[in-house]
């Protein structure tokens, strides 16, 4: 059986992932864990985060879930979200914390408050608030397995104050828009990983979640 490991070291909405994924994949073995064990043992991992960089870092440390992370990253399909993308690069403005360096680049904050470009609405410039919270259109600039039979400029729900600037462009498979153009998706061999919530996206989420179960990269 298919067995989908959910990194569990203290710092994301776990629940929400799983009832998502069991939603998508109700013939997946879909399992919370918090050992390196069953992080493993599994066939594929879901790796995701939720609040401050420092924090998750200091806590992805301290739970001893690190390595398994890296050896998943290296051997089997990974999908990351929110934190979860932002952990898998070298480091972050959020308290100037270095992450998992698996991939080359920054985790910049959005200057807000911002403004969209003039003219943008009837009465001026439409301020900008940070955190950038609520549904965006994904621009999907590379194709993938994980967007089979998503539409290109389908919204998801984004809820964050900091973006992933890739070192490496071609890292970039989805962008978005919030007072600039920013990667919201990446990916390479068996990594996929996202700003946005699937969790929280309707169908378009829960269809992004079966393909990473379905996905043989």
């Amino acid at each position: 059986m298919n067995t989908i490991a959910i990194v569990d070291y203290g710092m994301g909405n776990f629940h929400s992932v799983a009832r998502a994924l069991q939603a998508a994949a109700p013939d997946a073995d879909i399992k919370i864990c918090n050992t390196a064990h069953e992080i493993d043992q599994a066939s594929r991992v879901v790796f995701p985060g939720q609040g401050a960089m420092p924090d998750c870092m200091r806590t992805l440390n301290t739970s001893g879930l690190r390595d398994a992370v890296l050896r998943a990253a290296r051997s089997k399909p990974l999908l990351g979200v929110c934190v979860g993308e932002q952990m898998l690069f070298s480091n972050s403005e959020e308290g100037n914390v270095d992450c998992l360096d698996i991939f080359p680049g920054q985790v910049r904050r959005f200057a807000g408050p911002q403004f969209a470009q003039p003219g943008a609405a009837a009465d001026g410039p439409e301020l900008l608030k940070v955190p950038h919270m609520g549904w965006s259109p994904v621009q999907q600039v590379k194709s993938h397995a994980l967007w089979k039979g998503i539409p290109d400029h389908s919204h998801f729900y984004f809820v964050h104050s900091y973006y992933a600037a890739p070192g490496d462009p071609d890292l970039t498979v989805g962008v978005s828009h919030y007072g600039l153009r920013f990667t919201c998706a990446v990916a390479a061999a068996n990594i996929f990983a996202v700003q946005f919530h699937p969790e929280k996206s309707a169908g378009h989420g829960l269809r992004l979640y079966r393909n990473f179960v379905d996905w043989n990269p």
